[in-house]
């Protein structure tokens, strides 16, 4: 079977009776001897959320969606190279995870440690996105790294999954999957996806975030269509179209949409 098809979707997985749209895996799991709890981000979270509901809904392992770690290439889709090779030196990594005292860790364990859980949760998006068209509905108990874009992360998220997850379902899904709407609800601005998806008529961003805290990135914010900054208290909403074109038409963008060339490419 083509690794590309496992991370989107096991065939044989496609609407298996007793399962649930939920993409949870444990090796979403994030434990480097305790330095993860110097981040207020409870990395544990799909953990807890994940037994909540076994015992909430007498749920089992196997009612659940895992997905597979995306690989170097699957992850250039959207990264850049600079930017992946930026995540072997250990100072670079303590940056984007807020946690300085990883600086001092061998890189080696911080890729075990940290990245492949990453990179594991980042497919999980992925995978939530196809099942999404499947079902209706999907919930990853991961990702969701909005602060990273393609050659640049930060606030504790490595991986441009949501980046990476609209750029392939309009790849892949081009009849069912025309414009997508981000609706980003954390109190922190949405700076990655919006700085990917800048100029993109095909995707629209609602953003309502807390104005006066990190990151405060003034470039991403020219990509929120809707936005409620929390210093002003009203929605601000644009909606913009170059003139001649139609909203999605693909000639008119200058970094994405169907057919466009990859990010970071």
């Amino acid at each position: 079977m083509d690794r590309e098809e496992i991370v989107w979707v096991r065939k044989e997985d496609a609407r298996v009776p007793g399962k649930l749209p939920i993409v949870y895996s444990k090796s979403y799991a994030v434990r480097f001897h305790g330095l993860e709890r110097l981040h207020p981000f409870n990395a544990a979270k799909g953990k807890h959320i994940h037994k909540a509901l076994c015992a909430e809904l007498s749920l089992v392992e196997g009612s659940f969606y895992e997905p597979e770690e995306l690989t170097k290439h699957q992850l250039r889709r959207i990264h850049t190279r600079e930017y992946l090779r930026s995540l072997r030196w250990s100072l670079n990594v303590a940056r984007i995870a807020e946690v300085s005292l990883m600086a001092f860790v061998p890189n080696k364990y911080l890729q075990q440690a940290y990245l492949r859980p990453m990179r594991f949760q980042a497919a999980g998006s992925i995978l939530a996105g196809k099942l999404a068209l499947d079902y209706g509905w999907a919930i990853n108990l991961g990702g969701g790294f909005h602060h990273c874009c393609s050659n640049r992360g930060g606030g504790f998220c490595p991986y441009a999954d949501i980046s990476l997850l609209i750029v392939r379902l309009f790849e892949q899904e081009p009849c069912r999957v025309r414009r997508i709407m981000i609706v980003d609800l954390d109190a922190h601005q949405g700076n990655g996806h919006e700085r990917d998806f800048n100029n993109w008529e095909t995707v629209f961003i609602l953003d309502i975030y807390n104005a006066f805290i990190y990151p405060r990135d003034h470039a991403a914010k020219l990509s929120i269509r809707c936005g409620l900054p929390a210093r002003c208290g009203h929605l601000q909403c644009r909606h913009r179209c170059p003139q001649g074109r139609s909203p999605g038409e693909p000639g008119h963008l200058r970094r994405g949409g169907p057919g466009a060339r990859p990010i970071g490419v």
